[in-house]
């Protein structure tokens, strides 16, 4: 009995990292570039290691962390580490026991990485409860011979303020970046590619993304749970199901942002449900502004829903969405602001004045609209004289009409992306 009691915390021990027997970094064979200051020599260097007193380590073209499936393959402990230009390779995979490339603990204040590369299954960089965290220019590969949802994410903050994440790519992971209970962090410049979410908030406040690029995710960015988030810049290339997804988010800034090609995703086994291909989603989200945005060639601009309302939406473009927007509640929606709207390719309204606004409000839904929303299996009889009837019945009797988008002042014009600063 006792013995199998051993065994047991001897297995648990083990799949935590703390069976795993972790080097100090001095075990290797440092060359010194002045006080504090290391340099490791091209080599594969097996285990995992440790750094616990402040040092800067930069790594010689060919040296590489060897981990050999177990545990972290680099563990932070010290403030003011710097590791530069290093190579982490096939670390465990165990995300219970939160096994990472590297791995930065809560004491290790002002770490730096830069211009590291990692490839292995479990989780990229984690950052643990720290501070002023920088990494910058790192490349993070996963496994994708493992399915997404068993893979560690690219880069991982929890409980972490004043991070700088710039100019990263991560691909193959399973969110590229995520952010867990985190305020006041810059996301900048990243690439994020084949992944579930490339950007995924939660709980986290007063963040920064600007300039960051996702391509071929499940969604682009999913905002959640989050307030006074500063979205601006960014770009979603070909991305499934959302563009950008905004789940209870409150006070925050969508402005000129690029979000393209979004697709359905309803490819081989996976599909989220209700995403047709949306280039915005808007759920229970209330006193944001949304400007200056191009949403194109989906099959929804923008969808809004649960109560998402008291949103200043003005000065977008809405171009080649094969359904514009997607809107089901009882308030009306006015989508202009300081008498600008947004521009609408499927307007067909004219400017007399020409003053660059349309003369006319454009209202992209109706009653038949919500119908079909409401019970999709009406489209068999989109082409019928039932349908066409209730249509004409709305055009002859506005009063008929119910609640629903209109932009009063829609531009004539697709307002000029601004390129991020």
């Amino acid at each position: 009995m006792a013995r199998s009691f051993i065994i047991l915390i001897g297995l648990a021990l083990l799949s935590f990292g703390v069976g795993a027997t972790v080097r100090p970094l001095t075990d290797l064979p440092l060359q010194t570039d002045g006080p504090n200051r290391w340099r490791l020599p091209a080599g594969e260097y097996r285990g995992a290691f440790r750094i616990d007193q402040p040092l800067q380590l930069t790594c010689a073209p060919g040296a590489v962390f060897q981990a050999e499936g177990q545990g972290n393959g680099l563990l932070i402990s010290a403030p003011d580490v710097s590791v530069q230009g290093c190579t982490f390779l096939d670390w465990g995979r165990d995300l219970t026991a939160m096994n990472a490339g590297i791995f930065i603990q809560p004491q290790a204040r002002r770490t730096q990485l830069v211009g590291n590369r990692l490839q292995g299954p479990g989780f990229g960089i984690w950052v643990d409860g720290t501070a002023d965290v920088s990494l910058i220019d790192n490349r993070i590969q996963g496994d994708p011979s493992i399915r997404s949802q068993d893979r560690g994410n690219g880069i991982h903050l929890y409980a972490v303020h004043g991070a700088r994440v710039i100019d990263n790519q991560v691909r193959d992971t399973r969110d590229g970046i995520y952010i867990d209970t985190s305020n006041g962090n810059l996301l900048q410049g990243n690439t994020l590619e084949d992944l579930r979410y490339g950007i995924h908030y939660m709980f986290s406040n007063d963040n920064q993304v600007l300039g960051n690029t996702t391509r071929r995710t499940r969604t682009g960015y999913a905002l959640m749970q989050s307030r006074q988030l500063t979205v601006i810049g960014n770009r979603s290339e070909q991305d499934q199901n959302y563009g950008i997804l905004m789940n209870y988010i409150t006070y925050s800034t969508l402005q000129d942002n690029l979000v393209t090609d979004v697709r359905d995703g309803a490819t081989g086994d996976t599909m989220i449900a209700g995403g047709e291909g949306k280039a915005l989603f808007i759920y229970n989200s209330l006193f944001n502004r949304i400007e200056g945005n191009r949403f194109a060639r989906s099959a929804v601009g923008i969808h809004l829903t649960a109560g998402s309302e008291d949103n200043r939406i003005a000065g977008n473009a809405f171009v080649d969405n094969q359904r514009q927007v997607k809107y089901v509640a009882s308030r009306l929606q006015e989508w202009s602001a300081d008498g600008r709207g947004n521009y609408w390719s499927d307007y067909l309204g004219w400017d007399r004045n020409g003053d660059g606004l349309g003369d006319v409000a454009y209202e992209p839904n109706d009653n038949v609209d919500r119908l079909l929303w409401l019970y999709p299996q009406v489209r068999l009889l989109m082409n019928s004289p039932g349908i066409e009837l209730l249509r004409w019945v709305q055009r002859a009797f506005p009063v008929m009409k119910s609640p629903g988008v209109m932009d009063s002042h829609p531009l004539m014009q697709a307002p000029i992306p601004k390129e991020p600063a």
